[in-house]
């Protein structure tokens, strides 16, 4: 019972297990209690194995929405090296699995650390749009994901959120509280040799078109 409790991230000391999921539970009971957090077919989610989740990007409320849908494994991330300066708050997302990249690594940093986590056996959570949606709308995958596909032998699992720009807009400096509810959608797992098999134009689009069914559905959710 505890190995598979170990399996939940690989490499992590029971008691970071403990802490994650101790935040994990909070943060899902205050989405729930504030933005009726709707989750819709978690268990596409692998439970072991490396696994990539590709999603839109509304807000910075994106990672806690998905990070906390998921129950039965934990997601890692990747986030900006000032964060860590502060070694208080530096301490508490490296326990939650953030993994610092240094301003002006750009793409090929995050890559690389991507990959890292992938050869590890665990999960990261990636937005293809690069950047917040500054008007709700879904935008352009950046051809770096394919790069990523390419080097990654991992499940490549879509994800769509909404709600989360009503939220907290990427105009505001605070979110808003008690908007419309937040759904998150998990589609169908893909390997990801077979999102490449027919090269790299066509993985962007099957995943782009993936998530933006995801996020539709989710809409009609709300």
């Amino acid at each position: 019972m505890l190995a598979r409790y170990r399996q939940h991230h690989p490499g992590s000391s029971i008691a970071t297990l403990l802490f994650y999921d101790l935040i994990r539970e909070s943060a899902l009971l205050i989405l729930q209690l504030i933005y009726r957090m709707k989750r819709v077919r978690v268990k596409n989610v692998p439970r072991e194995g490396a696994v990539l989740l590709i999603a839109n990007h509304q807000s910075f409320l994106d990672p806690p929405i998905v990070s906390s849908a998921i129950r039965h494994r934990h997601t890692d991330f990747l986030a900006r090296g000032g964060l860590f300066k502060f070694k208080p708050f530096g301490w508490v997302i490296s326990k939650l699995h953030a993994s610092p990249i240094k301003q002006g690594a750009g793409d090929a940093g995050a890559m690389k650390a991507t990959i890292v986590k992938m050869k590890e056996g665990k999960m990261m959570l990636v937005f293809p749009e690069g950047s917040r949606t500054e008007d709700g709308e879904m935008h352009e995958f950046q051809r770096g994901i394919a790069v990523l596909l390419k080097r990654a032998d991992c499940t490549v699992v879509p994800v769509g959120i909404d709600g989360a720009f009503d939220a907290w807009p990427r105009t505001r400096r605070f979110p808003r509280i008690f908007t419309k509810r937040i759904v998150v959608c998990f589609g169908e797992p893909i390997e990801s040799n077979e999102l490449m098999s027919n090269g790299t134009d066509s993985a962007i689009e099957t995943l782009r078109s993936s998530v933006s069914v995801l996020v539709e559905e989710a809409k009609s959710l709300r």
